[in-house]
This record gives C-alpha cells, sequence and structure tokens, in this order.
C-alpha cells in the first residue's frame, strides 16, 4: 500500500500550531536557532526571486508566442484584462472594508514588542545576481524576442534554466516552507502577537471566499451578454470545475473536467481545447485577488501606507510576473515575493505571513481561475463566431494541431 502524503496545506496549519504553541515555552537559545534557520531560507529566497522570475516569466511569455497570432493575441488580452479587474476590484473593496473589519487589527514591528527580540545567531548574506525589476524586464525581453524570432538555442536553454527552477521550488523551497513557517510563528508568539494575527487570517479567508463568488458572478454576466446566454446556467454548469479545483488545488489537474464543462456551455470543442489549457496558464483573477488582499491587510496592519498609484502599478505588474506561475506548486506567491519586496517594501515577517495566508486559501484562488476560464472561453466563442475573416479559422486549426 502506498502511504498517504499529507498536503502542503495541511502542513502549513501545522506548522502554524507549533509555532503558536512552542513560541509559549520555547528557551530562547531554542527560538534562536530556528531564527537562524530562517535568516538562511529567507536570504536564500532573497538570492533566487529574481532567477524564478526570469525562469519562469521568459518561457512563458515565449510560448504564447506559439500557434495562433490574433486568436492568442485576443484570448491573452482577455485573460489579462479579467486578471487586472480583479485585481482592481480587490483594491477598491478591501479599501472600503478594512478600515472597519480590520479597525483593532494591529502588527507592531518585533522591535518595539513587550518581550526583547531574539536575534539569529548568525546571518549568510546571499546577494542577488540582479534586482526583481531587472530581472522583471530581462524576462519580458527574452520572452518577447524568442517568441518573435524563433530561436531554439536559446528557447531549449531557457526551458532547461525553467526545469532547474522548478527543481528548485518543488525540491528546496516548497518542503522547507513548512520550517520557514514555524519560524515565522514561533517567533510572532514569542513577542505575544499571535492572537491578532489569527483573528486577521480568519477575516480575510471569510472575506476572500466571498469576493471570489462576486468575482465569477461578474464575470460570468459579463459572458452571458456577450455571448446571449443565461450567465446563471454558464455558472452552473461549470460547477463541477470549481468543486474539482477546490479539491486538487492545481489549474492543470482541472483542464479535463474544466474543458468538458466549458463545452457544456456551448463552446466549439476545438476552440476549447485551445482557450481551456492556455488560460489555465496565463489567466489568474483568483491568485491576484487573493495577493492583493492579503498584501493590504498585511501594510494596514503593520501602519505601511496604502497608495493607490502604487498598488496599481503593483497589480499591473503581478498579472505579467505570475505567468506560467500556476504550473508550480506555489509558484504564484513565490513569483510574487519579488514584487512584494520591491514595490511593496515587505520585510521577512511580512513576507513568510503572505506565504501562510495565500496557501491557507489556495484552494479558493485555483476554483476562481479555473472557473472564470469558462467565462473567458464563452467570450472567445462569440467573437470567433462573429468573425468573418477566414484567416481566423485557419489560426483556430493550426493552434489545434499544435495543442
Amino acid at each position: 500500500m502506498k502511504k498517504k502524503k499529507i498536503g502542503l496545506l495541511p502542513k502549513i496549519v501545522i506548522a502554524i500550531a507549533l509555532g503558536i504553541a512552542c513560541g509559549l515555552f520555547f528557551p530562547g537559545w531554542l527560538v534562536r536557532i530556528f531564527l537562524t534557520i530562517n535568516g538562511l531560507f529567507s536570504n536564500f529566497l532573497g538570492f533566487i526571486i529574481p532567477l524564478l522570475i526570469l525562469g519562469l516569466v521568459a518561457p512563458g511569455i515565449a510560448d504564447l508566442g506559439k500557434g495562433a497570432g490574433r486568436l492568442l493575441l485576443i484570448t491573452a488580452l482577455l485573460a489579462y484584462g479579467f486578471t487586472l479587474f480583479s485585481g482592481f476590484f480587490t483594491y477598491f473593496a478591501s479599501d472600503l472594508s478594512y478600515p472597519w473589519l480590520l479597525k483593532d487589527a494591529e502588527l507592531q514591528p518585533l522591535e518595539t514588542a513587550a518581550v526583547e527580540p531574539l536575534a539569529p545567531y548568525f546571518t549568510v548574506m546571499m546577494p542577488p545576481l540582479m534586482d526583481v525589476m531587472t530581472s522583471l524586464v530581462l524576462a519580458f525581453t527574452l520572452g518577447l524576442g524568442m517568441s518573435v524570432i524563433n530561436g531554439a538555442t536559446l528557447k531549449g536553454a531557457m526551458e532547461d534554466f525553467k526545469d532547474i527552477i522548478n527543481k528548485v521550488i518543488t525540491g528546496v523551497i516548497i518542503p522547507l516552507l513548512p520550517l520557514y513557517i514555524f519560524g515565522i510563528f514561533l517567533n510572532i508568539s514569542n513577542s505575544g502577537q499571535v492572537s491578532g494575527v489569527l483573528g486577521v487570517f480568519v477575516k480575510i479567508i471569510v472575506m476572500i471566499f466571498f469576493l471570489t463568488i462576486v468575482l465569477l458572478f461578474i464575470q460570468f454576466f459579463i459572458a452571458g451578454i456577450v455571448s446571449k446566454k443565461n450567465p446563471f446556467r454558464l455558472f452552473r454548469n461549470m460547477l463541477p470545475a470549481y468543486m474539482t479545483a477546490l479539491g486538487t488545488q492545481s489549474s492543470a489537474a482541472t483542464i479535463p473536467v474544466t474543458l468538458e464543462q466549458t463545452i457544456r456551455n456551448g463552446v466549439n470543442r476545438e476552440l476549447a481545447a485551445f482557450v481551456i489549457p492556455l488560460c489555465a496558464t496565463i489567466h489568474l483573477s483568483g491568485s491576484t485577488m487573493k495577493i492583493v488582499a492579503c498584501a493590504m491587510a498585511i501594510m494596514l496592519m503593520s501602519g505601511m501606507p496604502i497608495s493607490f498609484g502604487v498598488m496599481a502599478g503593483f497589480i499591473c505588474m503581478l498579472g505579467i510576473a505570475m505567468v506560467a506561475a500556476p504550473g508550480v506548486p506555489g509558484g504564484a506567491i513565490m513569483a510574487a515575493l519579488g514584487l512584494l519586496q520591491s514595490m511593496l517594501g515587505f520585510d521577512e515577517t511580512a513576507q513568510g505571513l503572505m506565504i501562510a495566508l495565500y496557501i491557507a486559501m489556495d484552494s479558493f484562488g485555483t476554483a476562481c481561475n479555473v472557473t472564470g476560464d469558462g467565462a473567458i472561453a464563452v467570450i472567445m466563442d462569440r467573437i470567433n463566431k462573429k468573425s468573418r475573416h477566414t484567416g481566423t479559422r485557419d489560426e483556430l486549426e493550426e493552434v489545434v494541431v499544435v495543442e
């Protein structure tokens, strides 16, 4: 009999619980050991994040150059538009609700906590090869260049580099995340701030679940208007995909169900076979919603200024930085860490809280992503039917062959 593996979410929950409990009685010397481990892991994250962005984003953008130009461009723009709408919708919803929802929540810097803060025994500096913005610009330039010239040599090298990054994420970062989260909550518990953090966790999880349902209704309402179909019926047909994504927590694993339910909504089978796998990679409404909502909550708790201009830039960059990240467990939040650090000024504690919050709601975001893919497919089916250009049909046939 095969041993049943414990998923990442249960491991994170266990790590949080153990961190809180152990922080109440662990002696200072033992806490400092875990703080040292956290410091090493955090510095490694800082080193790997620019490489992670380069390794995920550049091949992801290059892959968009495959197949049909016009059909691909419209689908990509529509997916990015839905992602941006999700980000700004979440920003305004959080901006309106957080002042009263989190009015008593406050995360003081650990240096000002009632208990004398502890420090790691030692640190090892791991300066990154480039900063996050340089990595993003380089990834964008290389990705677009590879999609234009169709160069096999560079593309092959970047695919190999992407495989290395994926191995680092799945073989090093993801397995060590529970230990990292344990250290974060051990330190928070030791400083006496854990009750406020847990209260905020529960409120944010409930709020984001509600927002994902509202967002999906908006997306299918738009799809219903464009296709002249009943939006509630369209949404109801996609519920099996939603429930499957809740269980699998994977956009890729849910593709067969998403595809079948999309066809049941009257979408052309060949078009659905193109749009659904593509959107599983580039449509990130649910992931964007989680990251924006969690980031604003942590910023509010920490007393950090929340500027619309900064958040707008963050949301726009987030939709690009997470391209192809859903194919990697925890890839979306890993790709976002660089932006959280460089654009929003998140420190180690804030990043640890972001990871814990994001993974706690991973299934909600994935379910929102894949269900919204069905709405995009319905819109694309209507656009394809209205087009009288034979080039569009030729492009569709070409894409199906490529896929």
